[in-house]
């Protein structure tokens, strides 16, 4: 069997804030999936390794080691974390060493009896189809690109059938329940694609517009939700577009979130409210610690890293960036770039080591997730590399 294993880049860079030296971008969702599960599918075969010396020692539970580059022993399959393939199984005949994407060298394919020493553009290629993806803000371009087949995928599963005193507009056969808890009265608009429920709960005065996937145990309290992607165990309510949930988010409350990226465990007080436009209608830029990225995007929100969290009545302008552990209080407005960590919205106070282990740990407890040694020594490595920055 082919091993397949996921390599980082070398130094992600600001494109990368706020995940760089915080969660492998393997682990981030391009359209429904983590860029590892697409690997994984188009491989036909679980990730033995995430290669990368940013996040080394990440530990959540469910990814595979992550561990520094090593020469990698034939057969093996390795892929650019930074490309989100279809899915679409690879397919490749005993002559080629390479996988492209429009001339680029996306991944490398390794005969038994061959090593990899590491990237090389050596080799016939292959191409394959995916996205290409530059930084954090290029997620929501992956939203828009592969969002609406990825839910269209989930239409031949056996669906539990459009809930008692559901709305439907559209085809109802594009609403898809799996074993999903919906009460009377919620709307589901299929019209622009397909609607997901995977094992959530969606209260009474929630509209959802597809594409949308609403992962397991998340729960939708009420609001309109549109073309967005929520992971495990996300608490969401009010108005949001365009946005990916990693996973384990909370935002209980109204406010809008528009055109962001909301990492694990960010907790979004009542009333936060991103913009995700110029009023020039312009291309949005990106400010990181002092460095200018240009996305190229005309909608951007927030990107929110691990371990977030904003007061009630939050507002952050267009192209706003949060990293990880970030506290935000004292201000309507924070900068448009939080640093790690920051203890208010200036970033002239930052959290304690202690008090961040110690929040974490009450808010995993939350979610009942458990706090286990392997967890709380990944957080402590997580904010070690953050002061270095």
């Amino acid at each position: 069997m082919t091993a397949l294993y996921l390599l980082e880049p070398e130094s992600p860079g600001a494109a990368w804030a706020p995940f760089a030296g915080v969660r492998p971008i393997a682990e981030l969702r391009a359209g429904i999936w983590r860029v590892r599960e697409r690997w994984e599918a188009a491989a036909g075969n679980d990730a033995s390794a995430i290669l990368g010396l940013h996040t080394e020692g990440f530990h959540e539970g469910d990814e595979p080691p992550v561990r520094p580059p090593t020469p990698i022993d034939g057969p093996a399959l390795i892929g650019a974390a930074w490309f989100a393939p279809t899915g679409v199984p690879i397919a490749a005949d005993p002559s080629i060493r390479r996988l492209t994407r429009r001339d680029e060298t996306v991944g490398w394919v390794v005969p038994e009896g061959e090593r990899w020493a590491g990237p090389h553009e050596k080799g016939p290629g292959l191409e394959i189809e995916g996205l290409r993806l530059h930084g954090t803000s290029d997620l929501l371009t992956a939203l828009e690109s592969l969002l609406a087949v990825d839910c269209a995928d989930f239409l031949a599963a056996p669906s539990d059938g459009v809930p008692e005193g559901s709305l439907v507009l559209g085809d109802p056969a594009h609403l898809v329940c799996l074993g999903a808890k919906v009460e009377p009265g919620v709307v589901f608009d299929v019209r622009q694609g397909a609607v997901v429920i995977d094992g959530a709960e969606i209260r009474n005065g929630t509209r959802l517009e597809g594409p949308t996937y609403v992962g397991p145990g998340t729960r939708v309290l009420g609001g309109f939700v549109r073309g967005s992607v929520f992971g495990p165990e996300c608490r969401v309510h009010g108005e949001i577009a365009a946005s990916v949930f990693l996973g384990f988010a909370n935002k209980s409350h109204y406010g809008f979130v528009g055109h962001s990226v909301v990492g694990h465990w960010v907790n979004l007080g009542a009333g936060t409210t991103t913009s995700n436009l110029k009023n020039t209608y312009g291309p949005v830029r990106l400010e990181v610690d002092g460095e200018q990225i240009e996305t190229g995007r005309i909608n951007v929100g927030t990107l929110f890293g691990d371990h977030a969290k904003t007061a009630i009545g939050t507002m952050l302008a267009t192209g706003t960036v949060v990293s990880a552990g970030a506290n935000l209080f004292g201000t309507p407005t924070p900068p448009k770039y939080v640093p790690p960590f920051a203890w208010g919205c200036t970033g002239d106070e930052r959290m304690t080591e202690d008090g961040f282990l110690r929040v974490a740990e009450r808010v995993l407890m939350r979610r009942n997730v458990a706090f286990s040694a392997e967890r709380r020594e990944s957080l402590r490595q997580t904010i070690q590399r953050s002061s270095r920055r």
